[in-house]
């Protein structure tokens, strides 16, 4: 049911007439749940649902029960039960007298403190204890951010409308086998993994939440731990479901959300995907300003690697060669991880490797190991 008015009712949303005939659907239906694709105030939400007779959720209860629904790591479960309890606190109601209890102490007469107080009291005490672990999520991650930048590797996050297709295009493009769903918020924690681009670079790239229209703030500071994945990234990868009608409207609910998450200047590409399920004709001409593929056949896949490749920093591979001490395992580590290590040769307590690695890798290595490291040449 749609209705337009002026402004809001106060009291209940929508007009009295128009409760009247939702009432009236619901006795005629036998509908349990009455769902308003609006924000409801607590006695708004207490008034329709007397005047319905019916539970009443609105747009930000759906969705927290969606995420609840989709949580399965430690953190994602933590930052769902913020959001709800965030949510619930201003919506707690008592019924007076029944629900109190005597206060203790010799000599208490009358009614003591009232189970709401009780409520609210033990709801803030949780919030506190999830915000504190939170917290600490949010440090582990900021640590193992510092330890993948201390390493030179750009970072890509995937963006975009949910399903529109991320966690796909992020399996095509790094094998990692994250869960796939037609459903709505599908992927709640982030996942990172390595790819190679056809520079012989290698980058990591983040698959993240999916964002929606009119996305509640409480899930924006809720969820800030996974959506800094999002903000400390050197390029985002803005994928669109190219065969929605709502396409424009999607990206631009998407551009608003990454612009309140402070990630508005990071540098995009505008993935136009699903093109699959488009008309031939039309998934000839692509977006001027984005790439166009279909993450489920491969279409279009290396376009986007070609487009990744230019739109980040010059980091070109270079052959270097390095007189390094026999014990100096983390340099050596760090070849083998991000280079290709073409050969090893020992001599007496050091060790001379010669590897194919990106310039800010040798850079890195140059300022441990000294002068002892030299380059030979740039790879073409």
């Amino acid at each position: 049911m749609f209705q337009t008015r002026p402004a809001p009712d106060a009291a209940t949303l929508v007009g009295h007439g128009k409760v009247e005939e939702i009432a009236a659907a619901v006795r005629s239906s036998g509908a349990d749940v009455v769902i308003f694709d609006h924000d409801l105030s607590p006695t708004q939400q207490r008034n329709l649902e007397k005047a319905i007779d019916a539970k009443v959720i609105d747009r930000t209860q759906l969705i927290l029960d969606i995420f609840a629904s989709r949580a399965r790591t430690r953190e994602g479960r933590l930052q769902v039960e913020l959001a709800q309890l965030n949510y619930l606190l201003p919506r707690l109601s008592g019924h007076g007298v029944e629900m109190s209890r005597l206060g203790g102490g010799i000599g208490t007469r009358g009614p003591g403190e009232t189970q709401l107080e009780t409520d609210r009291r033990r709801i803030a005490r949780r919030i506190k204890k999830i915000a504190d672990a939170l917290e600490g999520v949010r440090a582990g991650r900021a640590l193992h951010r510092r330890r993948r930048s201390a390493v030179p590797l750009a970072t890509l996050a995937l963006a975009g409308y949910t399903n529109a297709g991320k966690s796909t295009l992020f399996n095509r493009l790094t094998q990692a086998g994250v869960k796939v769903d037609a459903r709505m918020f599908a992927t709640l924690d982030p996942t990172v993994r390595p790819l190679t681009l056809p520079s012989r670079r290698r980058v990591l790239v983040s698959d993240t939440v999916g964002f929606i229209r009119n996305l509640p703030t409480t899930l924006v500071k809720a969820f800030r731990a996974t959506l800094e994945e999002v903000t400390e990234a050197a390029l985002v990868l803005h994928v669109v479901d190219a065969s929605s009608p709502s396409a424009a409207e999607h990206t631009a609910h998407v551009l608003k959300v990454l612009a309140e998450i402070g990630a508005a200047e990071i540098p995009q590409i505008l993935i136009m995907n699903k093109m699959d399920r488009l008309p031939a004709e039309a998934s000839g001409h692509s977006n001027a300003r984005g790439v166009a593929i279909s993450a489920l056949t491969g279409a279009g896949i290396d376009k986007l690697l070609a487009a990744i490749d230019e739109a980040l920093p010059l980091d070109p591979i270079v052959r270097a060669t390095f007189r390094l001490s026999a014990g100096d395992g983390a340099s050596m580590a760090l070849l083998h991880e991000f280079g290709q290590v073409l050969e090893t040769r020992y001599d007496g307590e050091y060790c001379e490797v010669e590897a194919e690695i990106p310039e800010s890798l040798r850079r890195r290595v140059e300022n441990t190991v000294g002068n002892s490291a030299r380059r030979i040449s740039k790879v073409p």
